[in-house]
């Protein structure tokens, strides 16, 4: 699993895609804010914290992360790669995670220079370090959790298809609708104690309880679900193309 782990990210790092990935997070960040007098700008906020920004990311995600997930199994269908993979001496499982965490591995790479907004604000508070040091540390792992949830979903959606484009679609339709169709869902107030049930099920429930600094063991079940359950629904698609 290793070779193929390490296959995945150089194929990330060698082509244009890892560094478009991380270029246009990272541009739109700084745009956002630093640059566009918008309520994500972080200089004209009331209060010295990270929140414009773990607000806006995850909606950055939703079209960058099925952008380089999309090509993750739909490419091999494509190029009928896919069977020499089976004839490797790896299990499915281990050519399914290779793939999973080299888009994970991505995924915190072009997270690492954003420390820098945090530095920032660190410096920039009045006083200096009025920034909530726990809440953000533990944003910072709620959008990692959503993004590698996120990879998983993508991973999914390629697996189903062997059109890119296809692909893409897929997953940006699941994710939005993991991220915020189920709490739109829930908001209409149609369903009594439903709507409850369906906001729980939404990423936004939980994401949005990890950002207010508490890590409470059944957001990280909820999202470490989520992940098993496309991780093993690829893994059930991939060994169907081998029949």
């Amino acid at each position: 699993m290793k070779a193929l782990y390490l296959k995945e990210i150089k194929s990330f790092l060698s082509s244009v895609i890892g560094y478009v990935f991380i270029l246009i997070f990272l541009f739109t960040s700084g745009l956002f804010h630093w640059v566009i007098s918008f309520n994500t700008n972080l200089l004209e906020g009331a209060e010295s914290d990270m929140i414009p920004f773990f607000n806006l990311s995850p909606m950055i995600f939703l079209i960058l992360i099925p952008a380089i997930t999309m090509r993750s199994i739909a490419e091999e269908r494509k190029n009928g790669t896919i069977e020499l993979l089976f004839t490797r001496p790896v299990s499915d499982l281990n050519v399914i995670l290779s793939k999973y965490f080299a888009g994970v591995t991505l995924l915190i790479i072009a997270l690492i220079p954003t420390l820098f907004f945090y530095f920032s604000m660190h410096f920039l508070g009045s006083p200096i370090g009025v920034i909530d040091d726990g809440a953000t540390l533990t944003s910072y792992l709620g959008l990692i959790l959503l993004g590698s949830t996120f990879v998983a979903v993508g991973i999914f959606c390629s697996a189903l298809t062997s059109s890119q484009i296809v692909a893409f679609i897929m997953a940006m339709f699941f994710c939005w609708f993991l991220y915020d169709g189920l709490n739109l869902l829930g908001s209409f107030n149609l369903m009594g104690d439903f709507d409850y049930i369906i906001r729980y099920l939404g990423i936004t429930y939980h994401y949005d309880s990890i950002k207010r600094g508490v890590v409470d063991s059944s957001d990280i079940i909820y999202f470490l679900s989520l992940i098993v359950l496309f991780i093993s629904a690829s893994l059930s698609v991939v060994k169907s193309l081998k029949k």
